[in-house]
């Protein structure tokens, strides 16, 4: 019960500051002050209903299908990068257009490549010791489908789903040696991915001083301190954001928490810090308390992503590590990204009934 009013209190609050924040770049873009809220609303609405449809399926039904489920996600990503089927925006092909709405495959295929991995190490718990035979083939499965999302490109999703993979094998087992060459393998990755792409190396510098350019790399961290250091205890009051007014970009999206941060103040940051620990605390005491090694490895995984997700984009939006293009769950302005965060609240809660 707590988790699941924890989920809705700040589900809600995420369509408020949704419509808070982007009412004055709706207007000007479309004509329509209420354009981001309406979508988001609608989304809202799907999402409670489908989290409390599948909080009464019983989990152990994903663990007979999470092959299926899996092949589905790795087409969806495939059929995305192809012109003419895949939509193209700000420079990256990850949706499909569907009217006005835009459906992002890559957040669908986090929770089925969760679900297929706990599925593995349940299957395959006593060759987690050997890493040729227990842990290469489940890496290689999540290798690809990074590069299938790299090819969007969408490094921020990327990251999200390897190290949530990573997270589930660190608990599943599997020697701690072992990641500490993962690291610099992965390392060596980033360094590659930021010589192939110049674009990333001017992220990167702008986030080491994002002064050194003002007005372009740096300009969106800049303006998020600019968000967030004014508010002070208590903010200046709902609505009355001044960041939001063109000078931070999209605000409703991956920023969203500096408009929280200037419209509420320390006492809002508290209280979304506050909500987000509930729910994160009680889906990793839900891991622990199944007695069935699938459903634990998936409890574990829902609420690791969730929880690297959320960390990853407020260290973002304080200026702590460049700019990903990585959303704040529940609040952010994405139908794609909130419906799967519903979904994965209501594998949780029906993964709470059977726990002991």
């Amino acid at each position: 019960m707590i988790l699941l009013l924890t989920v809705i209190v700040i589900s809600t609050f995420g369509v408020v500051m949704v419509y808070s924040s982007s009412y004055v770049w709706a207007e000007y873009k479309f004509n329509d002050p209420f354009k981001y809220v309406k979508h988001q609303l609608l989304f809202l609405i799907i999402g409670v209903f489908l989290m409390m449809f599948i909080s009464k399926v019983h989990y152990q039904n994903y663990y007979n299908k999470a092959n299926t489920i899996l092949l589905v996600c790795l087409g969806l990503l495939v059929l995305v990068l192809i012109p003419g089927i895949g939509t193209l925006r700000n420079g990256s092909r990850s949706w499909f257009g569907i009217g006005s709405f835009g459906i992002q495959p890559s957040e669908f295929t986090k929770l089925g490549l969760i679900i297929f991995t706990a599925k593995y190490l349940h299957n395959n718990e006593k060759h987690l010791k050997n890493i040729k035979k227990g842990v290469l083939p489940i890496l290689g499965i999540t290798l690809l489908v990074f590069g299938l999302i790299m090819l969007q490109p969408d490094f921020g999703t990327g990251v999200i789903i390897v190290m949530a993979i990573i997270g589930m094998l660190f608990v599943g087992g599997v020697d701690f040696r072992f990641f500490f060459k993962i690291a610099i393998v992965g390392l060596v990755g980033v360094v590659s991915l930021i010589a192939v792409a110049p674009y990333r190396l001017s992220r990167i510098l702008s986030f080491l001083n994002p002064w050194s350019d003002p007005l372009g790399t740096g300009f969106q961290i800049i303006q998020s301190l600019y968000a967030i250091g004014p508010g002070g205890l208590f903010g200046f009051g709902l609505g009355n954001s001044r960041q939001k007014h063109f000078y931070l970009p999209e605000p409703q999206t991956d920023f969203i928490f500096s408009i929280i941060s200037e419209e509420f103040g320390f006492l809002g940051i508290v209280i979304i810090s506050t909500l987000f620990l509930v729910i994160i605390v009680r889906g990793f005491k839900i891991a622990r308390n199944c007695e069935n090694l699938f459903g634990k490895y998936l409890a574990f995984g829902i609420t690791f992503q969730l929880a690297f997700q959320t960390v990853m984009n407020l260290m973002v939006v304080v200026g702590l590590i460049p700019v990903t293009g990585v959303t704040l769950p529940f609040l952010s302005y994405g139908g794609s990204s909130l419906l799967i965060t519903l979904v994965g609240m209501g594998i949780l809660l029906n993964i709470s009934r059977y726990q002991k």
